[in-house]
């Protein structure tokens, strides 16, 4: 075989794989557009009675005109467990964003100021609040970068600090993701 077909057919089970690797991650049942995940066989004990309160924390901001993918993170936690059996009411998720990140949390108007487009993350904000995540943005960072409350979509909220806002949902039993 020359060296060509070898490349071209190297080229082309990477290709494959790929695809098929895309279509293992599928969205829902709780959100259509964001969370994928894969259908994976496990030992962990997930049913009707599980119960979960996790906070994720996010500093950085999304690539340029992109969504925030870390956002996504929260949809994907929600999805996965929903369609493993954990009733939705059952989890308890809040996200506290500091840093550069809290400019993804900007309703349409600010962000367009700021950087003269839509904010690609508002409707996966939009939609993670909808769906009962609290949505905390570290107040320091906030003046640090001159973000105002009224600022921000609606629903999200202002913090002290990410510090405060860590403390206060650890005394209440969430858990702190660790990616």
């Amino acid at each position: 075989m020359n060296i060509t077909k070898l490349l071209v057919s190297i080229l082309f089970l990477v290709m494959s794989s790929q695809v098929s690797c895309k279509e293992v991650f599928k969205t829902g049942p709780v959100f259509a557009e964001y969370g994928r995940h894969a259908k994976v066989e496990h030992n962990a004990a997930l049913d009707a009675t599980t119960k979960l309160k996790v906070v994720f924390d996010v500093a950085e901001a999304a690539a340029e005109q992109k969504l925030n993918r870390r956002f996504d993170s929260l949809a994907r936690f929600i999805n996965m467990h929903v369609a493993n059996g954990v009733l939705l009411e059952n989890i308890h998720l809040a996200l506290v964003v500091h840093g550069e990140a809290g400019q993804d949390l900007l309703h349409n108007k600010a962000y367009q100021a700021r950087n003269k487009t839509e904010n690609p993350s508002a409707a996966i904000v939009n939609a993670l609040l909808k769906n009962k995540v609290d949505i905390y943005l570290c107040g320091q960072s906030a003046a640090y970068h001159q973000i105002n409350a009224n600022d921000l979509i609606g629903g999200v909220q202002m913090s002290l600090s990410a510090m405060t806002a860590h403390a206060l949902l650890n005394r209440q039993g969430y858990s702190l993701n660790p990616f």
